[in-house]
């Protein structure tokens, strides 16, 4: 018997599933992009230092939330300046909160921007990650919304 830690990692999905999510993220990352927004793939060898929409794919057979997920991030810069005036012992300076407080307005604009788009996407209510937006399809042939039919006169 061996004295190192077993972790019960869940299955990943089949092929055909995280391809489908895969696609899934790619309309995502259009239609932001349609709407002027960068956005990106997390885990693209470019990622790790911009400003935009990152956009996560589940590889799970069993998801918690939804096949793909998103999230805004701040300029570098300050997210950096963030972590500074955390480890300095400032917690309170204003730019501490600012990734957060972006994060959560974003995410409005996000779903917003993702709806009308036909991408199916609601808030994750999640308090370790309040501006977490999940998506989980899309609408391929949207039900026309009824307009109202102007009354006819009668003579």
């Amino acid at each position: 018997m061996s004295d190192h830690p077993v972790f019960d990692l869940p299955p990943k999905a089949p092929p055909e599933i995280v391809e489908a999510r895969e696609a899934l993220a790619g309309q995502v990352i259009q239609a932001l992009r349609q709407a002027g927004l960068p956005a990106f793939r997390d885990g693209e060898p470019t990622a790790t230092n911009r400003a935009g929409a990152v956009v996560y794919v589940d590889p799970d057979a069993e998801t918690a939330s939804a096949p793909v997920s998103l999230n805004w991030r701040c300029d570098p810069a300050m997210l950096s300046a963030a972590v500074d005036s955390l480890t300095s012992g400032d917690p309170d300076a204003p730019v501490v909160r600012c990734p957060g407080i972006i994060g959560l307005h974003m995410q409005s604009a996000l779903i917003n921007i993702l709806l009308s788009a036909g991408v199916l996407a609601t808030p994750d209510n999640d308090a370790m990650n309040p501006d977490h937006v999940l998506v989980f399809g899309t609408l391929s042939d949207p039900t026309p919304t009824p307009r109202p039919t102007p009354a006819q006169e009668t003579p």
